[in-house]
């Protein structure tokens, strides 16, 4: 059980790092253009220095949707790590662990939404740029998508062990 408990402390201590990491970096979508590569996250866009992300403003909404959402999954990931250490020590067996589930439950569904309003409003939009595909942050938000979601279900299982 102590080396389950630990796995799962791994685990979650990389969502909350990779859920920053693709949260603050600007590689959600890239392309080239004449100049060389360029990239676009959910703040910036960079082509060798780095300027404010211009947005339409039909999608500035979209746009500020994803960043909400991100930012949230971040604070409830963090919060649901607090949690379960808080928990491990105070609470006695059958009781832990399902605060920290619920808690990770709705981590998991705010980067569904954040990604999801990314996926459909944004996938191949960066104009003037040839060759556009997903970044790195992009596949990273969706890796924790999945962790998040085992996380919580591994949570909530575990809090009748």
């Amino acid at each position: 059980m102590l080396v389950l408990l630990a796995g799962i402390f791994v685990v979650h201590i990389a969502t909350v790092i990779m859920l920053f990491v693709s949260t603050i970096s600007n590689v959600w979508m890239m392309g080239s253009s004449t100049i060389g590569s360029v990239s676009s996250g959910l703040w910036l866009l960079c082509n060798g220095t780095c300027e404010q992300l211009p947005v339409s403003s039909s999608d500035e909404a979209s746009l500020k949707a994803v960043q909400a959402f991100m930012i949230l999954s971040i604070i409830f990931s963090v919060i649901a790590l607090v949690m379960f250490i808080v928990q491990l020590f105070t609470l006695e067996k059958g009781k832990r662990f399902y605060i920290t589930g619920a808690i990770m439950l709705v981590c998991w569904m705010c980067i569904l939404i954040g990604v999801s309003i990314y996926t459909a409003r944004f996938t191949n939009k960066m104009p003037g740029f040839m060759r556009p595909h997903h970044g790195y942050c992009f596949i990273l938000a969706w890796i924790c998508f999945c962790f998040s979601f085992i996380i919580g279900i591994l949570y909530l299982v575990l809090r009748k062990k």
